[in-house]
């Protein structure tokens, strides 16, 4: 299929990947004072973070296979409603239960705009132009945390926290009509597949238990989380750790998405001009180099400070950048029928990750820069492990060509 406005597209599936980055970020500078007005501590504040993450998650493994037996367009029609409603809910909350429930309601249609879009983007291109395309949405996307908790505190300084999530449902109702009005069905009829519980179940055990699967995915995730350990605990690492206020975020998030940006940017060039691996070796040296940093400047220093304690994170989100669309796209090409399940199946893993990060380790190494330090280097270190699984069973048997369709009984 091809498009008359490459440009158009390229903004619109940024801003559908956005919204779920918004969700977790906007909130961070009004921890503070949600946690006064609801009674809560620390611990209790970070679940309106795992809470979400854990419904997305569960979520994300439906997103995809509805996309590819209604369509993309009615799926993210649909979760943007849905996601709108839910702001209003959680502006309206009155206490934590109700917040959260809300957040989980946010976080069940959340995934339409990051999973879907995914599967959009290898319906309409191939090869390098998916990939640039690909680099082009992330770069965009990558905007959306830094500029998240700055908002959250302008809201603040304007008015109270349910202010954020106003904004929150102002940004879903834009979302929804540039989409009703702009974003063509890009999964015709004749492309699509039947929703049946047992043929999901089937799919997605056949995905899963995919070798090739499993490392490109766990690379990913892996790399991803070392950096995802430092978003997940940016109240404390920037109000705790660095002495900030709540509208000192973009310290920690303007160095970490301007990497991130410049690494997008950097593998929508590279496309066709090195080869993929040597694209994702690249990343993975920079996140490692960034994450060895990291541990020596906390052992080192007696009292970590600007900018030294944030420079390492735009390193890692540079690497994060060179690695993350090609792996996706590595998965996607894996299963040319069934792209919404592959990116919902790759989604629902690093999703239940982000979710562990957010919930588990967070509130246990946000206490101590080395601790957060020495967690980021273990995830990098786990994911460089599992691309060299891939990198070595790649040489010795070249990857083959995209899957077949999975039909009953059929095993990979």
């Amino acid at each position: 299929m091809t498009m008359r406005s490459p440009r158009r597209l390229v903004v619109l599936l940024a801003g559908l990947a956005m919204f779920g980055p918004f969700s977790i970020d906007t909130i961070f500078p009004a921890f503070p004072q949600m946690a006064a007005q609801f009674g809560a501590d620390k611990v209790a504040m970070q679940q309106t973070i795992s809470v979400y993450l854990v419904a997305y998650a569960l979520m994300s493994i439906v997103h995809g296979p509805l996309s590819d037996a209604i369509g993309r367009r009615r799926v993210i029609l649909g979760g943007l409603v849905v996601f709108t409603l839910a702001s209003v809910g959680c502006a309206l909350a009155r206490d934590l239960g109700t917040l959260l429930g809300f957040r989980a309601l946010q976080g069940l249609s959340a995934g339409v705009g990051l999973i879907v879009g995914r599967a959009v983007i290898r319906d309409v291109l191939q090869g390098e132009d998916a990939q640039r395309l690909m680099s082009h949405v992330s770069m965009i996307f990558g905007i959306a945390p830094a500029i998240a908790p700055v908002i959250g505190g302008w809201m603040l300084g304007a008015g109270r926290w349910p202010l954020i999530f106003w904004f929150l449902v102002a940004f879903g109702v834009l979302l929804l009509a540039s989409v009703a009005r702009w974003l063509p069905e890009t999964h015709p009829p004749e492309m699509r597949l039947p929703l049946r519980a047992r043929s999901l179940l089937r799919d997605y055990l056949a995905i899963g238990t995919n070798p090739r699967f499993q490392r490109l995915a766990v690379a990913g995730a892996m790399n991803f989380a070392g950096l995802f350990l430092y978003i997940a605990s940016a109240p404390a690492f920037v109000m705790d750790l660095l002495g900030k206020g709540e509208r000192d975020f973009a310290w920690l998030f303007i160095p970490t998405i301007g990497g991130m940006t410049l690494g997008a940017y950097l593998s929508g060039r590279l496309a066709g001009r090195w080869p993929p691996m040597r694209q994702v070796e690249a990343g993975f040296v920079c996140s490692g180099l960034a994450a060895l940093a990291n541990v020596a400047y906390n052992a080192l220093a007696p009292d970590i400070a600007l900018p030294w304690a944030v420079l390492p994170m735009s390193l890692a989100a540079f690497g994060v950048a060179l690695v993350f669309p090609v792996l996706t796209l590595a998965i996607l090409d894996m299963y040319p029928r069934q792209r919404g399940s592959a990116s919902s199946l790759q989604a629902f893993f690093q999703l239940l990750l982000n979710a562990a990060v957010a919930g588990l380790l967070s509130p246990l190494l946000s206490h101590h820069g080395l601790h957060l330090a020495l967690g980021m280097a273990g995830f990098v270190a786990a994911g460089w492990l599992y691309w060299r699984w891939e990198a070595r069973v790649a040489r010795r048997f070249p990857p083959p060509g995209p899957a077949p369709m999975i039909e009953p009984g059929e095993q990979l």
